[in-house]
């Protein structure tokens, strides 16, 4: 699952890391939220273009938006088996600009739940390629909008402490391939996106203020010095309950 990130970095930071020509000048982001306007990646022919598209995918072939639900995350183990996105995953996948995202540790069951958030960036401070697919939707009256979602797979061994799913972070060859929709077919696009190795990531316990969307400053990132959680086995072995909303996707496509 991957419900907020942080898109923090220069603009000129991920123009060289992915090599696209625009010069787009857009300020940092701590908070990023569904629905809002987000940049990506893309590529036509083996050049890359980075474009505005909303975070909340709609497949082409839907008539009414209001009747969708809202479709941020996209499981790979089902992405050539779903309507909704086997198209996109054939000749439409992007890479989300993005510098890290938050998790939420659930502690407890029901009303006395506690939820504990948590920022999770690269350790080498480079950008976080997030795998992604985006479609471009035309409603009834012509109206025209982009629209992308974030790619997810299971958990590796620093995030199942806390959440039993993950966005797919691509390595910079996997980038690379993942962009190469002339040349690398769905299911090898597909095959890309597995748990990162542990050692790229960092972890910290972070404010609760990032629960709210109208929060969106630097200090959401600044550790609270709550103690790292305790590793984990992983998600996959230990078959946790599935409660995330992309779940309930899952079922309707």
């Amino acid at each position: 699952m991957c419900g907020r990130y942080v898109i923090a970095q220069a603009p000129e930071t991920y123009r060289a890391f992915y090599g696209y020509p625009e010069r787009p000048n857009f300020p940092a982001r701590y908070n990023v939220a569904p629905t809002q306007p987000v940049p990506v990646v893309t590529a036509d022919h083996g050049a890359r273009h980075v474009r505005l598209v909303r975070w909340g995918f709609w497949p082409a072939w839907l008539k009414d938006p209001r009747d969708f639900p809202l479709v941020i995350n996209a499981r790979v183990e089902t992405l050539r088996e779903k309507p909704t996105f086997r198209g996109a995953l054939r000749h439409r996948r992007c890479v989300f600009l993005a510098d890290g995202f938050y998790e939420w540790r659930r502690d407890g069951q029901g009303k006395t739940a506690v939820k504990t958030p948590f920022a999770i960036r690269r350790a080498d401070g480079a950008p976080m390629a997030l795998a992604g697919l985006w479609e471009p939707w035309m409603g009834a009256d012509g109206s025209e909008v982009d629209t992308a979602a974030i790619v997810t797979c299971g958990a590796n061994g620093t995030l199942a402490a806390i959440h039993h799913r993950m966005p797919a972070i691509l390595s910079p060859e996997g980038v690379a391939a993942w962009l190469d929709t002339d040349h690398v077919d769905g299911g090898a696009a597909a095959a890309l996106c597995r748990p990162c190795p542990d050692e790229w990531l960092t972890l910290d316990a972070v404010s609760d203020r990032v629960n709210s969307v109208r929060n969106d400053d630097p200090d959401l990132l600044t550790p609270v010095g709550t103690p790292q959680p305790e590793p984990a086995k992983r998600a996959d072995a230990q078959g946790p309950a599935r409660s995330s909303d992309e779940d309930a996707q899952g079922r309707l496509f």
